[in-house]
């Protein structure tokens, strides 16, 4: 009987002689408008759109170098996301953009979102222009916990009403070990996403709104794979609203920045940055349960694909180009991705979901 090592048990278990349909590296270039520029961050793109000729993105735009958490001043511009507005910007071509300016902004003193707006997605749908992102009240502390919010447009421009109270938090499971601000130290540690719930992505899906989101615990550690971020996923019949959390949360054991698009029945993912299955792109044909289809390189970083109108044509149709953030030593700015299927080894259409 021939033997067989642990590698090639291993490969036949997981299936990596599966085709190359998924498979896929990217190139990448310079845009015109929304570039470097010095003093400024535009990061976090969220997915493009298409209305009428034009297409639209919106983004997480703050002014000024961040300090981080140590330097006593409660109003010190933390992290490049801190003191953030969402901006969105225009082109005709998906090149050349044309900076429209703030969409939504902070939140009055006192508010769930007074600190920072950031990371925005859109949703595009029956008529309404729907945009979710994340919301940290000042002060903004290790142990501070960020919510979801939402607003709402009959336009791609404006104007935006926020709703009143976010429409996603953190699971209440965890708590915290004494007062130091310190997010390792927990009596106990909860859900998933005990401490932060964010980067979320908005699909309507199956007749409802399918919210995924990543989420951080309370006391986060390192894992053999790095940091132990998960995406989850939460339902409402509305999109406002009530979000009800799936019990198969978390649905991932990787990925940071959430991607997904349609395809056929189901939604794929793009998973980068974090986690055992990190750089994988992912398929779920009921929207919960993901399996990996390829594993990817250099993928974009916090990339926001372009909308497509026929996601149906392959796999990779809603992942085929979009804006990503590159992060210069100091400032964020965008950049344009691109799906570059040249380098595949094996040239056929099989696919088999």
């Amino acid at each position: 009987m021939r033997q067989e090592s642990a590698a090639m048990r291993r490969a036949r278990e997981r299936n990596y002689q599966k085709d190359s349909t998924w498979y896929c590296q990217f190139k990448y270039s310079e845009v015109h408008g929304l570039g470097y520029e010095e003093g400024v961050h535009r990061r976090d793109p969220s997915s493009i759109i298409k209305v009428g000729e034009t297409y639209y993105v919106w983004y997480t735009k703050s002014i000024g170098p961040s300090v981080g958490y140590d330097t006593g001043d409660l109003d010190a511009k933390v992290w490049p996301w801190d003191w953030s507005d969402i901006w969105y910007a225009t082109s005709a071509d998906g090149i050349h953009w044309q900076e429209q300016g703030v969409a939504v902004c902070r939140g009055e003193s006192g508010s769930y979102d007074d600190r920072s707006v950031f990371t925005p997605e859109i949703l595009a749908h029956d008529g309404h222009y729907y945009l979710v992102y994340q919301v940290v009240q000042h002060p903004y502390l290790r142990r501070s916990k960020e919510h979801i919010g939402m607003a709402q447009s009959d336009s791609p421009n404006g104007p935006w009403m926020k709703l009143n109270e976010p429409i996603l938090s953190p699971a209440s499971n965890g708590e915290w070990f004494g007062d130091v601000d310190n997010r390792h130290l927990v009596k106990a540690r909860g859900d998933f996403d005990s401490h932060k719930t964010n980067d979320p992505c908005l699909f309507y899906y199956n007749h409802q709104f399918y919210l995924y989101y990543k989420g951080y615990p309370m006391g986060e550690q390192l894992t053999c794979a790095g940091r132990e971020t998960k995406w989850g996923v939460a339902i409402a019949d509305r999109p406002e609203g009530p979000y009800i959390k799936s019990e198969y949360n978390p649905i991932t054991n990787s990925g940071h920045e959430t991607l997904l698009w349609p395809y056929r029945d189901g939604m794929a993912a793009l998973l980068t940055t974090d986690g055992p299955e990190r750089n994988t792109i992912q398929y779920a044909r009921d929207g919960l349960q993901f399996e990996i289809e390829a594993y990817i390189e250099h993928p974009p970083e916090a990339g926001g694909p372009y909308r497509s109108e026929q996601p149906d044509l392959h796999p990779l149709e809603g992942l085929r180009w979009g804006l990503s953030h590159e992060i210069n030593s100091k400032w964020h700015y965008m950049i344009r991705f691109e799906v570059d299927e040249s380098t595949k080894h094996l040239c056929n259409n099989r696919f088999n979901h």
